[in-house]
């Protein structure tokens, strides 16, 4: 039996985020091959955690930069591990590789930091340029060719210490073709080290409710992700008061988890804006509404909520954005739109015409089924990890740069953190003392 270590950044949240979503699809696969999981993180806990039990998946909680860990990993003698997100590589990679050097290291990005925090940096760009703030909540999504944002990330030190932490580990899930190519074609990343897997999704619902018996806007999305919040913002100043001239009684219902209070004080049920936060099955509220609204600004990864939409047999409207890496060469489920005058065009119109409603309720199944089918992506990674597993020595032999990488990187970062528990230890023993 495989033995699986996942390090979590946060323990899942699949009812908050598509990240926590993804997460425990992934352990899903881990353990549908009997495999022995077993996951790890120095989080606090939260109230909206997944029950990892059901799974039979063991839970530890871990200190950063504590030496209890190596022993820990030591002890449990993994097969494989798994990062959530590259600052987790970064805390405990070089743990992992002296207490455990045989385990396959894996990094799973959930989407790719830099490129969101690139395209989030050339937002701000272009709404500081403005005039006043009224141009700035009317500025469009990012738009910037792969040349572009590979120039502006070259020099950026999140672009480094991510694709860094790519070259460091044996594979990286990817879960974007963009990013994919993105890494390849302009940061140089060996394919061998890269491995393409979509976020496996729930099986579309055929029988969805039909264009009569749904009613309302929709728009859901974790508040403490930026791009999230950005996109509420556009909505409010710009967007929902377009769509609200022409559709005087619609109602746009906004969901997410922890919404802080200035999201809060956005809810005014005289315009149609109702701020209504957490809800426990968000594909109850997605299966119900007309249409979902996502005005992704800037970004990164797949995003789970268009997902979400298209299981339900919802019609989406989203900017380039929030449908790239999505649907290649098919059709969207709705409309993509790069400004808030055909955003709120395209809204109307999916509203009103039943036909076309209907018809890209159809497209949302099809692209489902043909891009991401839960069963063979999961057989496709499994295939992956084990031929890594039988092939470990040779492959590692090939990636010079991440030998490299983890010889000089992981130098500063394992002193420090020797450093941080060498002196807690030091100021446990004067208290004890």
């Amino acid at each position: 039996m495989r033995k699986v270590l996942v390090i979590g950044y946060v323990w899942p949240e699949p009812r908050s985020s598509a990240a926590g979503s993804r997460m425990l699809e992934l352990l899903g696969v881990f353990r549908g091959e009997g495999w022995h999981v077993t996951f790890a993180s120095a989080a606090a806990l939260s109230s909206h955690r997944a029950d990892l039990s059901e799974l039979q998946i063991e839970e530890v909680a871990v200190a950063l930069n504590c030496d209890s860990f190596d022993g820990f990993v030591a002890q449990l003698q993994p097969d494989l591990v798994l990062f959530d997100r590259f600052f987790t590589e970064e805390q405990f990679a070089w743990r992992v590789e002296r207490a455990w050097p045989t385990a396959l290291r894996v990094l799973d990005t959930s989407d790719l930091h830099c490129l969101r925090d690139t395209r989030h940096a050339l937002l701000k760009a272009n709404q500081q340029a403005c005039a006043n703030e009224t141009e700035r909540y009317q500025v469009g999504p990012v738009q910037a060719t792969p040349q572009v944002l590979y120039e502006v990330m070259a020099d950026s030190d999140m672009a480094q210490r991510e694709v860094a932490a790519i070259y460091r580990c044996d594979l990286t899930l990817m879960i974007s073709s963009f990013e994919m190519a993105l890494l390849q074609e302009h940061f140089g990343v060996p394919a061998a080290l890269l491995h393409e897997c979509a976020l496996m999704l729930i099986p579309p619902t055929h029988n969805a409710l039909p264009f009569a018996d749904r009613q309302h806007f929709l728009s859901i999305g974790n508040f403490r992700h930026a791009p999230n919040w950005d996109a509420v913002l556009w909505l409010k100043h710009a967007l929902w008061p377009l769509i609200r001239a022409r559709l005087p009684q619609a109602q746009l219902h906004v969901y997410g988890a922890y919404p802080p209070p200035k999201a809060t004080a956005l809810h005014n049920p005289k315009q149609g804006f109702h701020v209504l936060g957490w809800v426990d099955d968000a594909h109850r509220v997605m299966a119900q509404a007309r249409v979902c609204l996502a005005p992704l600004r800037f970004g990164a990864g797949i995003k789970g909520k268009l997902a979400d939409a298209m299981a339900c047999g919802t019609p989406s409207i989203t900017t380039p954005i929030g449908s790239e890496g999505m649907h290649g060469e098919l059709p969207w489920p709705g409309s993509v739109a790069a400004d808030a005058h055909a955003f709120a065009d395209a809204a109307v119109q999916f509203y009103q015409d039943e036909d076309r409603w209907a018809q890209a309720q159809q497209q949302g199944h099809v692209l489902l089924d043909s891009r991401f089918e839960r069963g063979r992506l999961g057989e496709a990674l499994i295939a992956r990890l084990e031929e890594l597993l039988m092939n470990r020595e040779q492959h590692r032999r090939g990636n010079f740069i991440g030998a490299m990488l983890r010889h000089h990187q992981h130098k500063s970062t394992q002193y420090m953190s020797q450093w941080i528990a060498a002196k807690n230890a030091a100021t446990t023993q004067k208290t004890e003392g």
